[in-house]
């Protein structure tokens, strides 16, 4: 990391953060009652490889809350079973200072990663999926919606081939037209060297408006925009609704999204953005061997693993892949059925955790109830990070009123996790 970028990153301390608490974080927490409600304490019993039980604790509240001020515009873009910004937030303002490095090994659509640079950090993060760094990259280097403009009308869009014939279940033959020319025309330009910030937010944008619910999306009708269906199951859809696929313009939505994106990004968002832009390092790789990650260089990791076999993430986004040119077979997630399998794979990532992250580090490792809460997954991951050598500072149970996650599922406030964030807190000695 060059000096001068971390020290532009030092000068510029976001008007609403107050500098971190000296109380340790179990401290801050017990004392929390911002919402009205106190602090409930308990412990959580966590069964160590070796036999013992260590009993860690825990604190329950609502620690972030849909009243609070409303995350970024940027964080907008869809992706399954991705936290709120207000998570990664809420630790990075209590265990970092501008400056420092804030990492997320299970980057996703980078919800950590654009916090993070929003308040002065040094992103960093790796996801085996590729398109996490498509989603991710473009938002710390935001184009301007002039150059969007200007780039969108240079496409040719009467350039493009047909598509395959089994995606018109999702699109109109005109649209699904100029999404092939807006693919051709982005891997062409990729293929030639001359890709740049505002074909990355395009791209971007894109792969956000394939499928959707709603006329904002490209696609007829189908499952919200997180998540493919197959083409089986979207003909079932098409039938059951009586419809076919509408005529969208894709150069319109895309410009329509942008402005949606960009309506927080003023001269302040830009500023924090632009040396955070310069110095992350963003990896497509596996979280458990990322040697691109200097030793002892990490203040703080902000980060949810993939539960078990809750989602399949392959088959969600093969759609995206297929736009970008990937072949979604071939990207090798793990997403283990066992539980002592998932531990297993947990065990090295953290070891690999404990090597990036600097003495007096921490971790700070979201994850949730699985199989209708008979598993507690902070339970399964405190052994984990102990055989890595982290010491366990405490569980936080964020407990949320009814929100709309819970609502869309069908089931009831709290329950099967939908509510409530767990997250365990590791602290390197």
């Amino acid at each position: 990391m060059e000096t001068q970028e971390i020290l532009e990153f030092e000068t510029r301390l976001p008007a609403t953060e107050e500098p971190p608490s000296d109380a340790p974080l179990l401290e801050q927490l017990a004392k929390f009652h911002e919402f009205g409600a106190a602090t409930r304490l308990m412990q959580t019993p966590a069964r160590l490889f070796s036999g013992e039980t260590l009993p860690v604790p825990t604190c329950v509240n609502e620690f972030w809350t849909a009243r609070q001020r409303a995350a970024n515009s940027l964080h907008e873009i869809s992706y399954r079973a991705c936290f709120k910004p207000q998570l990664p937030r809420f630790f990075i303002q209590r265990l970092t200072t501008p400056g420092e490095i804030v990492h997320d090994p299970f980057m996703g659509r980078g919800t950590t990663i654009l916090e993070a640079a929003l308040l002065g950090r040094i992103p960093c993060g790796c996801d085996v999926n590729p398109l996490s760094v498509c989603l991710t990259r473009p938002r710390l280097e935001p184009a301007m919606m002039g150059e969007i403009e200007a780039r969108l009308a240079a496409v040719d869009w009467s350039g493009g081939d047909p598509g395959p014939e089994d995606l018109l279940v999702f699109y109109h033959p005109e649209t699904l037209r100029e999404i092939c020319a807006l693919k051709k025309h982005l891997l062409q330009r990729k293929a030639e060297a001359r890709r740049d910030a505002v074909d990355n937010w395009i791209e971007m944008i894109a792969l956000n408006r394939l499928t959707g619910h709603s006329p904002g999306f490209f696609s007829v009708y189908t499952m919200p925009p997180n998540q493919a269906v197959t083409v089986q199951v979207q003909r079932k859809i098409n039938a059951r609704r009586a419809q076919t696929p509408p005529r969208r313009h894709v150069a319109a939505i895309i410009l329509k999204k942008s402005r949606q994106l960009l309506a927080d990004c003023g001269s302040p968002e830009r500023a924090a953005l632009a040396p955070a832009a310069r110095s992350a390092i963003l990896l497509t790789a596996k979280a458990n061997a990322t040697p691109a990650i200097p030793g002892g260089a990490v203040s703080l990791v902000v980060t949810s693993p993939p539960f078990l076999d809750v989602v399949n993430y392959a088959n969600d986004n093969w759609l995206r892949c297929w736009f970008i040119g990937v072949d979604a077979a071939a990207v090798a997630l793990t997403v283990p059925k066992k539980l002592e399998d998932w531990q297993s794979v947990m065990t090295e990532v953290f070891a690999e955790l404990f090597r990036v992250l600097r003495p007096g580090g921490h971790v700070a490792f979201e994850v949730g109830e699985v199989r209708g809460g008979k598993i507690k997954l902070e339970e399964a991951v405190i052994p984990c990070g102990v055989k890595a050598g982290l010491e366990p500072v405490l569980v936080l149970i964020n407990d949320q009123k009814f929100t709309k996650t819970a609502n869309c599922w069908g089931v009831d406030n709290n329950d099967k996790g939908t509510n409530t964030n767990r997250v365990v807190v590791f602290r390197k000695h």
